[in-house]
């Protein structure tokens, strides 16, 4: 496959985007240009689409620096200086070529549905605009960054080394349960130092959330932040029903899977050091030594599965768009970010050699696969996806991968990953849900006290965890576990949608067990639409419900009790 950057029509190629007036001439172009027929007016889209896309792109480099190496300050600055000093820029230009779209009567000639729903979003847009919200939006954009630099900089130490804490959370694996106390400890002495810096952090982010809802006339951040985030599909109530939906059919299968593995550890109950060790005394599974080795072995099971699979993560290799090893001063966590002027995104994780990291290496590259597919998309409005098209993608392909994982693992070791991912994909449920449940109540009430915050979290707990674990002596870290998720403070809202779209990927796997080619080419039509069709079409081609209603649940744990009993 070659990949080759498209030439710009619309921009110089040479563009360095140093400051917001080098901008400016190329918007008022757009404004003040005459649109007298529908070919005109398809240009029109066409050029600001390429605008769209050099923008984005040039934004996500500066990200992807920043989060390779928080601790370079240029790196920072640069982030900075787009977030709070061109975005507020562009902000007011972006409105009045909005509101210049709306105007135009061509509108009315482009009614499929993938202009439709760029439309829509443009429409929406046009009726959250505030101006006084730029400076909030900015302020905002520069304090969640704060997240990914306090988490970068945490560390313990052990045997004279220095390990992050994602290296650190290897060694609770191991067998030697002092030895586990001991890492526990210390991580959780790191995550108490930073406790009250992130709680200042969340409620300063709380508040210009909610300042910002009411500037557009809602009564709080939640309610506008539905909106903002297109979600026309489904509504609060249906996340509260799936909450209750979690608690009924999925709980108690998590509880079932950990009152077998209690049994077997021989203890009663948990401590929180056990979580992660195997309890018939097996090492952790250890599927790669590097990201060299790990990314070597995806590409070779991607090609199994589709060889333009393959090839995407090739082309990404040679393009350098991949950075997979974890070290001292990388934010935490692991994205792909879509790159939409070249095509080619960028894949960005901590891989330290775990079962845990070959799930992230194909769930980030099922979301490039996704960028792969939607390229050619003739706008990038018609390639920025809602999170629920986006998961559905990489979260089918942890499932459709599992039978490829004999590319890391000898037969017994194959068979123990995958019931490990469908065990782990059942117990995430729950977080999902408690992580979304916590995020209503937060912005329902912005005003709450710290107190009220913990205690709210620590009934959420209750609601979705199991009752297994002692956590005597360490409540505290009970109260404060939601640290932990980047989501609440970088992208709020942004978590239910794994949990949707994980029910559908539930379905593409179910699919695939019954005929693979078919569940194969199904999912690769569903990712090649886009976001040009509405959320319900793209499940449907990829040939499963948009329902995650409480019977979907059920029929749902029913087959993965049974997929796991052939496992034993």
């Amino acid at each position: 496959m070659k990949i080759q950057k498209a030439a710009r029509q619309f921009l110089p190629e040479d563009l360095a985007i140093t400051d917001f007036g080098v901008l400016t001439p190329y918007f008022q172009e757009l404004l003040e240009r005459q649109i007298t027929n529908l070919a005109e007016f398809d240009r029109w889209l066409l050029d600001r689409s390429e605008l769209d896309a050099v923008l984005e792109e040039d934004l996500a480099w500066r990200y992807i620096r920043m989060s390779i190496n928080t601790a370079d300050t240029d790196l920072r600055a640069a982030y900075t200086a787009f977030v709070t000093q061109i975005q507020p820029e562009l902000a007011p230009l972006e409105d009045q070529l909005n509101q210049k779209l709306a105007g135009l009567p061509f509108l009315q000639e482009r009614k499929d549905s993938a202009h439709e729903i760029y439309f829509r979003s443009v429409r929406t847009a046009l009726d959250l605009y505030r101006e006084e919200n730029i400076a909030i939006e900015a302020a905002l954009n520069e304090e969640a960054q704060q997240y990914g630099a306090i988490s970068a900089a945490q560390t313990i130490e052990h045997n004279g080394e220095t390990l992050t804490m994602q290296q650190a959370a290897l060694l609770l694996k191991e067998q030697d349960e002092t030895l586990r106390k001991s890492i526990f400890d210390k991580m959780a002495e790191v995550r108490r130092k930073d406790r009250a810096t992130l709680d200042a952090l969340y409620t300063s982010l709380i508040e210009k959330r909610q300042q910002l809802a009411v500037n557009a006339g809602f009564a709080n951040y939640r309610d506008y932040k539905f909106v903002a985030m297109g979600r026309f599909d489904y509504t609060k109530a249906d996340c509260f029903a799936f909450h209750e939906a979690i608690k009924t059919h999925i709980v108690p299968l998590v509880k079932e899977i950990q009152a077998q593995r209690l049994q077997k550890l021989n203890k009663a109950p948990f401590k929180p050091w056990d979580l992660d060790v195997d309890p018939e005394g097996k090492t952790a599974l250890k599927p790669f030594k590097d990201g060299s080795e790990m990314l070597q072995g995806t590409i070779a099971m991607f090609e199994r599965i589709d060889p333009y699979f393959g090839d995407c993560l090739r082309v990404m290799d040679e393009l350098g768009h991949l950075d997979l090893d974890s070290k001292t001063g990388k934010a935490p966590g692991g994205y792909n970010y879509p790159l939409y002027e070249i095509g080619v995104p960028f894949i960005f994780m901590n891989a330290v050699g775990t079962q845990r990291d070959l799930e992230t290496m194909v769930h980030e590259g099922g979301h490039a696969i996704h960028s792969f597919l939607s390229r050619d998309l003739p706008l990038t409005a018609f390639k920025n996806l809602p999170s629920e098209v986006a998961e559905l993608a990489s979260m089918s392909m942890e499932l459709l991968s599992m039978p490829q994982w004999s590319e890391f693992y000898n037969p017994t070791e194959h068979v123990r990953a995958m019931r490990e991912q469908i065990e782990g994909t059942l117990k995430v449920l729950p977080w999902i849900a408690q992580i979304d449940a916590f995020q209503h109540w937060i912005y329902e009430n912005p005003t709450h006290s710290l107190t009220e915050r913990a205690a709210y979290w620590q009934q959420l707990a209750t609601d979705f965890g199991t009752g297994l674990t002692d956590w005597a002596g360490y409540e505290d870290l009970v109260e404060s576990a939601w640290q932990r998720q980047l989501h609440l403070f970088e992208v709020p809202f942004y978590y239910i949608e794994y949990g949707i779209a994980q029910l559908g990927a539930l379905g593409v796997w179910k699919n695939s067990l019954e005929n693979y080619p078919s569940a194969i080419e199904n999912y690769k039509k569903a990712l090649a639409l886009g976001y040009t069709e509405p959320m319900t079409k793209i499940y449907e081609t990829a040939g499963v419900p948009f329902d995650f209603s409480s019977e979907r649940l059920q029929t749902l744990a029913s087959f993965i009790q049974n997929e796991l009993k052939k496992m034993n």
